[in-house]
C-alpha cells in the first residue's frame, strides 16, 4: 500500500470510528512514523556505508588482509506496524506516551528519539549497608582498601544536573576517598603510615566513631618507574556525544602532556571489532601520540572484550620490568557484542591481571552508564575506577593526582580490624559493602584486594556502640549451648578499643608484609578533633543522608554543611568549597521532594 493512500485511510479510520482519546494518540503517532519511514529508507544506505568508513578510518587489524564485516550493517532495524483498523468504538488501544511538541512537527521527529529519550538505562549494583556486628559474636572485622572515587563526582553530576542520585551510586567510602587528608607521610621503608583518630559520632553523639587513615609514600614524579601505557579507547557509537569521546580525547591529551621521555604508550580501541591504531611510542612524541588521539571518530557496535584483550597483549608485548604496566580503559561501559556480561568480563579481566599489567577504568557519559561493570573491572585488574564528568576532573585524576591514578606503591592491601568486647558493644564499617573479606582471607596472598597509588589517602571509618549504651540496632540471639561460659579475661588490655592489622605486597612481590596498630580508647568531642576527622565525618552524613540510610540516626544537612566548612582547610583547588555547595544544592532538592 502506498504511504499517501495509508494515512489517507488512518484518517478516515479516525472520522468515522469514535475512538477513545488513546486510540487517536496512538493513530497520530502511527501517521507520525509513516511520514518518517521514507526519510529513514532513502537515508539508511548513506548512514550504514558512512558507519563503514569510520570504522575502517579507526581500526587497523592484526591481519589486514582479513577485513571483519561492520557491525553497523547487522544493525537490525525497528519496524512498526501501522494500525489500520479497529473492530469497535470502544476498543481502547495502549498507546505510548507521546511528547505533544515532538508531534508537532513530523520533520523533526525520529524514532531513535522517541525511543530512547525517555529511557534512562545507567546501572548500578543494588547496596546493602554493613549493620551494626556485637563484638562478642563478631570479634573481627576485614576488609580491602579501595581507592576508587567513581562515585563522588557521579553524584556531583546528578545534582549539578538537578536530580539527586539514587542510592545504588552513593558509595560512602568513594565520596570520603575523593578528598585528599593531611596525614604524614611515613619516615621509613614502609609504603604508608596508619593513623587513628577516635570521637564522639557527630549524627549520634551516645555512639563513638573512629578513623582510620592510611598516607601512601608521595613519590616525585620524575622518580617513579617508567610507564608501559596502553589507552584503551571505546570509540562505538554511544559514545558519539560530547561528554563522552571528545572529553576522552581532550583527557588523553592532559595524560600525554605528563608523560616523559622514558614512558611508552599504545592506542587502541574497539568498536564492532578492536584494533591498534598507534604502536607503542615513547612519551617524548607527544606530538603523533596526540594526533592519533585527535583523529579518533564513533561510530558502531561495542566488542568490549575483544578490545580488553587487545590491549592486554599490547601491554605484555612492551612489558617493563620494575615499571608501570597498565591499560587505561576509557568507556561508558555499554559492552554488547562478543565477551560483554560482567560475569565474562571479570573472568577475563581476572585472568589477565595474572601477567602484572595492572587496570584504570575512566567513565564518561550518562543515559547508559554502565557503573556496575566498570567498578567490577577495576576491582577484579588491581586497579582503580574514576568517572569523569568535566574537564576539571579529568585535569584531577590525570594531571593531579598522576602518580596516585597510574603508579601503584603497595598492592592487595587488606585491613583487619580486632574490637576489645569489653570496650565496643557492636561496630558498623561505613561503607565498603563491596571489599568485605572473610577473616580467613587477610592471611590468604592469594586473595585479591585493593592497590594503593603513590601519594594517595585511604580513609575508613567505623561507628562503635560503646558497653553499657542500649540500642535498637543491637540484635540478640539465645545463648549457645556449647558455648564457653568462662568470661574473657581482657584486663591485659585495659585501655584499648582495638587493634589494627594490616597486610600489603610491593607492586612486583607476591608475599605479604604486616603492620599492627593498637588504638586506645580516647574519646575526643567532635569539636575537638582534627580537620581530617570533621571533613570525612561530614562527607559520610551526607552520603547516608543520600542513601536515606537506616542508620542515619540525627544527621542532617545542615549540620554536615556547618562541619564542613570548618573543616575545608587550605583548599587549594577548592574541592572542598565545591562540596559544602553540592550539600546546600542536595538539600533544596530533598526539601522540595518530601
Amino acid at each position: 500500500m502506498e504511504k499517501g493512500n495509508e494515512t489517507h485511510l488512518l484518517f478516515k479510520s479516525i472520522a468515522m470510528k469514535s475512538l477513545k482519546p488513546t486510540a487517536i494518540a496512538a493513530a497520530l503517532l502511527s501517521i507520525a512514523l509513516a511520514c518518517n519511514q521514507e526519510y529513514r529508507s532513502t537515508n539508511k544506505s548513506s548512514k550504514n556505508q558512512a558507519a563503514r568508513e569510520t570504522e575502517k578510518r579507526h581500526l587497523l587489524p592484526d591481519n589486514p588482509s582479513k577485513p571483519t564485516p561492520s557491525q553497523s550493517e547487522k544493525t537490525e532495524e525497528i519496524r512498526l506496524t501501522p494500525i489500520e483498523q479497529y473492530n469497535s468504538a470502544d476498543q481502547e488501544i495502549a498507546a505510548p506516551t507521546v511528547d505533544a511538541k515532538e508531534m508537532k512537527d513530523q520533520n523533526k521527529f525520529s524514532v531513535s528519539d522517541s525511543i530512547n529519550q525517555p529511557f534512562n538505562t545507567e546501572d548500578y549494583d543494588n547496596i546493602v549497608e554493613n549493620p551494626f556486628l556485637t563484638a562478642t559474636q563478631n570479634p573481627l572485622s576485614t576488609f580491602s582498601i579501595d581507592v576508587d572515587k567513581a562515585s563522588y563526582s557521579n553524584v556531583r553530576r546528578f545534582i549539578q544536573n538537578g536530580s539527586l542520585p539514587p542510592a545504588g551510586a552513593v558509595r560512602i567510602e568513594e565520596m570520603i576517598n575523593y578528598f585528599d587528608y593531611n596525614y604524614p607521610q611515613p619516615q621509613n621503608d614502609e609504603p604508608f603510615t596508619v593513623n587513628t583518630e577516635m570521637a564522639e559520632c557527630p549524627w549520634s553523639p551516645q555512639h563513638s566513631l573512629v578513623q582510620i587513615g592510611l598516607q601512601g609514600k608521595k613519590i616525585p614524579t620524575d622518580n617513579l618507574p617508567p610507564a608501559n601505557l596502553v589507552f584503551l579507547v571505546d570509540v562505538s557509537g554511544s559514545m558519539d556525544e560530547p561528554n563522552k569521546l571528545p572529553l576522552v580525547q581532550a583527557s588523553l591529551n592532559m595524560l600525554t602532556d605528563q608523560l616523559r621521555q622514558n614512558d611508552k604508550v599504545a592506542i587502541v580501541v574497539y568498536a564492532g571489532n578492536a584494533g591498534v591504531v598507534l604502536a607503542s611510542t615513547s612519551g617524548n612524541n607527544k606530538a603523533k601520540i596526540k594526533e592519533a588521539i585527535n583523529n579518533l571518530e564513533a561510530g558502531g557496535s561495542t566488542a568490549g572484550g575483544e578490545g580488553i584483550r587487545l590491549a592486554y597483549k599490547m601491554a605484555k608485548e612492551n612489558f617493563i620490568k620494575e615499571g608501570n604496566n597498565r591499560v587505561i580503559l576509557a568507556t561508558d561501559g555499554d559492552f554488547n557484542v562478543g565477551v560483554s556480561s560482567e560475569d565474562e568480563l571479570v573472568r577475563l579481566i581476572e585472568d589477565e591481571r595474572k601477567s602484572g599489567v595492572f587496570l584504570s577504568v575512566l567513565g564518561y557519559g550518562m543515559g547508559n552508564y554502565k557503573d556496575s561493570k566498570m567498578q567490577q573491572l577495576a576491582d577484579k585488574g588491581n586497579g582503580n575506577h574514576s568517572y569523569i564528568d568535566n574537564l576539571n576532573e579529568a585535569r584531577k585524576v590525570l594531571v593531579n593526582e598522576f602518580g596516585g591514578t597510574l603508579f601503584a606503591i603497595a598492592k592487595d592491601v587488606k585491613i583487619q580490624i580486632e574490637f576489645n568486647p569489653q570496650k565496643v558493644q557492636a561496630y558498623r564499617l561505613i561503607g565498603y559493602e563491596n571489599r568485605m573479606l572473610a577473616s580467613e582471607d587477610f592471611n590468604d596472598d592469594a586473595k585479591d584486594a585493593g592497590e594503593l597509588g603513590s601519594g594517595h589517602t585511604v580513609t575508613a571509618l567505623y561507628e562503635i556502640i560503646p558497653v553499657g549504651v542500649k540500642s535498637e540496632f543491637i540484635k540478640t540471639v539465645d545463648p549457645l549451648k556449647y558455648e564457653s561460659t568462662k568470661s574473657l579475661n581482657n584486663s591485659s588490655f585495659p585501655n584499648e578499643v582495638m587493634t589494627i592489622k594490616l597486610r600489603y605486597k610491593r607492586p612486583d612481590e607476591d608475599v605479604s608484609k604486616l603492620i599492627t596498630k593498637n588504638v586506645a580508647d580516647d574519646c575526643e568531642s567532635a569539636d575537638a578533633t582534627s580537620e581530617n576527622f570533621r571533613f570525612s565525618s561530614a562527607v559520610a552524613e551526607f552520603g547516608l543522608l543520600l542513601r536515606n540510610s537506616a542508620f542515619k540516626q540525627q544527621s542532617n544537612y545542615q549540620q554536615v554543611i556547618n562541619m564542613a566548612k570548618g573543616a575545608k582547610g587550605v583548599d587549594e583547588n577548592g574541592y572542598r568549597s565545591e562540596f559544602v555547595e553540592l550539600v546546600r544544592s542536595a538539600n533544596s532538592m530533598d526539601v522540595v521532594k518530601k
